[in-house]
């Protein structure tokens, strides 16, 4: 039996030695070949990585925001003002005549000289810094808010049916005045005064952040800009804007403010008009500044609701910033001869710098035979509306 195992443990042997060798002889190729640098072990257990962390730190450059062109900003601010010159009828021949008997030399009879209506407008203020959207842009909003089918169009249909309606209103001003190219905006109440005190007595609810993000993200499809609209109820605005900072600090995110709903005598929202005061304005105004600051950004707009003279006080002393474009939204529904004139007496006599014009779906109809009024009646206004809303 020990003669028999003999050969069988040799041929084992003989095995092992076999593959010993050829597992010696192939690390040794493998030592030489890194040697000479044929491949690199740190290389293929890490190229996968190097690869992502290069694709993660590629950053795509900023787009260059071109200078100011002052020319073409004095330009449209004078064809937004929409001032009318007079030009007088010709001379009549009656007129001819006596002025050739007074005088025989026919060269002093002259035309009469054209006449250009005093106007407000454009209003005296700053010139905005590089990337302002106004005024080479008309703005066309959406308002309302998500939870309610009854405080806006912005609520009240599914969302794609919404943003195809609001893109038809869209193309239905730039049709209009082609020079000024409409851009979409999503404008949304994300205070809401209340009729009930709340929790802490202040009649006003906050929307939580969801809600705002799904707006922001609605715009998105549409590439629209946002605003934030704020009705302070018995709160205020120095404590409820710097509460949207996160979302301010976005490019594409503008701001509100609702006179109508800030009840500094104290009064329920809703039972009398509320008021918000110069000083309100312009530290709503250098709030966004300083953010625009901090965060290298284009100019922010600034909505500021009004259809009476008490809604707004101390006009005067309100402040556009470079940073800051201001604009006055004729917040009154309507027929249309109602609204225009809240336009002229509270609007058009207290120029700050751009004015807006709301328009409701349903209140503006309410008297019989009125139909909305549409953008080849708003372009008559004097001045222009650069902001268009819909409620």
């Amino acid at each position: 039996m020990e003669k028999q195992a003999v050969p069988k443990i040799k041929k084992i042997l003989k095995r092992i030695r076999f593959w010993f060798l050829v597992s010696v002889t192939f690390s040794l190729i493998v030592i030489f070949l890194i040697g000479v640098g044929f491949f690199n072990i740190k290389t293929i257990h890490y190229e996968r990585e190097s690869s992502m962390q290069q694709k993660a730190e590629v950053v795509p450059p900023v787009p260059a925001i071109p200078p100011l062109d002052k020319a073409d900003y004095d330009r449209r601010m004078k064809m937004l003002a929409n001032v009318k010159e007079k030009v007088p009828p010709p001379l009549s021949e009656a007129e001819i005549k006596n002025i050739a008997n007074k005088n025989p030399d026919t060269t002093a009879i002259k035309p009469k000289v054209q006449i250009i209506e005093p106007s407000l407008w454009p209003a005296n203020a700053t010139y905005p810094n590089a990337g302002a959207i106004l005024p080479f842009n008309r703005i066309v909003a959406y308002y309302g808010n998500l939870y309610s089918k009854n405080m806006g169009v912005l609520g009240q249909y599914p969302e794609d049916e919404m943003l195809a309606r609001l893109m038809v209103e869209v193309k239905n001003w730039t049709d209009a005045d082609p020079e000024t190219p409409a851009i979409p905006a999503l404008h949304y109440i994300v205070v809401v005064a209340q009729g009930s005190k709340g929790v802490d007595g202040k009649y006003r609810a906050r929307m939580p952040d969801e809600e705002i993000d799904k707006v922001i993200e609605m715009a998105k499809k549409v590439n629209g800009l946002v605003f934030l609209d704020v009705q302070v109820g018995l709160s205020n605005v120095q404590d409820e804007v710097p509460l949207l900072e996160k979302y301010l600090k976005l490019p594409q995110v503008h701001l509100g403010i609702d006179p109508e709903f800030s009840m500094k005598t104290g009064g329920k929202p809703g039972t009398v008009i509320g008021t918000l005061d110069a000083t309100d304005v312009n530290f709503v105004a250098e709030y966004l500044a300083k953010i625009v600051q901090e965060n290298n950004l284009t100019p922010k707009i600034l909505i500021v609701h009004r259809f009476t003279q008490k809604m707004v006080t101390n006009y005067a002393q309100i402040k556009p910033l470079p940073e800051v474009q201001i604009v006055m939204d004729m917040d009154g529904w309507g027929e249309a001869a109602r609204k225009i004139n809240t336009y002229k007496q509270f609007i058009y006599k207290e120029p700050i710098q751009f004015t807006g014009f709301k328009l409701f779906y349903k209140n503006d109809v309410l008297v019989p035979k009125s139909v909305i009024m549409g953008p080849d009646q708003l372009l008559k206004l004097t001045p222009r509306p650069i902001y268009i809303q819909y409620q």
